[in-house]
């Protein structure tokens, strides 16, 4: 069984969603990033999604985009992410964690690479924002060749003759994006999400898990029944921001436990 498979199977039996925390590698440094994964598995964290910083971040809200500027500012660098997994490793060898970015950065030495670094460094999936179904047959096969998951978003616009296509490529996780916009944003409407995602459970087996604009304990306690998991970022990166570990680790602990159902 693999990481995530397992973590999805511990929260089960435990009646509760998976907390999924998103930070940024090297935001404000690499020794900050390694700190900051393990206080947020210690205040209840059950997966890790780590963030490739890179240029031009589409997806990304204020928050998060100026989570990669100051990474990359400092220095790092997707073989510099690596690095910080495989330091994780050495002290934590059964939080999964997840690769979320872009797909430039992983274009620029090859989906192989790519691949062969993650597995070695530890790593268990990847998430790339930007990379549709229909082109991801090479990364897809790469990953799948090294036992790592290729996650897919499913959007609130996904039209069911994409889900269909979304759907038999994925593994590890379904990424149900929450709401129509930027990560971070403040609009969340968890009564819709709810029933999105009721539907897309009749179509998949694969576990779900909910972000982009979760933020809070409540939106965490009002998802929790019907997601297997709750991601949450930008809240994490504001307080990694500040560098405030007290509060992190607080913030991890009552989303933990709002998860409970």
């Amino acid at each position: 069984m693999t990481r995530l498979a397992a973590s999805f199977a511990s929260c089960r039996a435990e009646h509760r969603s998976a907390l999924i925390t998103y930070l940024m590698a090297g935001d404000p440094s690499p020794e900050d990033t390694l700190a900051a994964m393990h206080v947020l598995v210690a205040g209840g964290a059950d997966i890790l999604e780590l963030g490739m910083p890179f240029s031009d971040p589409s997806a990304d809200g204020p928050s998060i985009e100026q989570a990669h500027y100051r990474a990359l500012a400092a220095g790092m660098t997707l073989q510099g992410v690596f690095a910080v997994v495989r330091r994780f490793r050495e002290r934590d060898d059964h939080t999964p964690i997840v690769l979320m970015g872009y797909l430039n950065p992983i274009e620029q030495k090859g989906p192989l690479w790519f691949a062969q670094a993650a597995a070695a460094a530890g790593v268990d999936g990847a998430l790339v924002v930007d990379l549709p179904p229909e082109e991801s047959g090479e990364l897809h096969d790469a990953l799948a060749n090294h036992g790592l998951a290729q996650i897919f978003l499913v959007a609130p616009t996904t039209p069911p003759s994409r889900l269909g296509m979304i759907l038999h490529g994925a593994s590890g996780f379904i990424y149900y994006i929450s709401l129509k916009g930027t990560t971070g944003a403040d609009r969340l409407d968890t009564a819709d999400v709810v029933q999105a995602v009721a539907h897309l459970r009749a179509s998949t087996d694969l576990p779900i898990a909910v972000g982009f604009g979760v933020r809070t304990p409540q939106q965490a306690a009002e998802l929790a029944p019907c997601a297997d998991g709750v991601v949450v970022g930008s809240a994490v990166v504001e307080i990694i921001a500040q560098q405030d570990t007290s509060r992190l680790a607080a913030l991890a602990a009552g989303l933990r436990a709002a998860l409970i159902r």
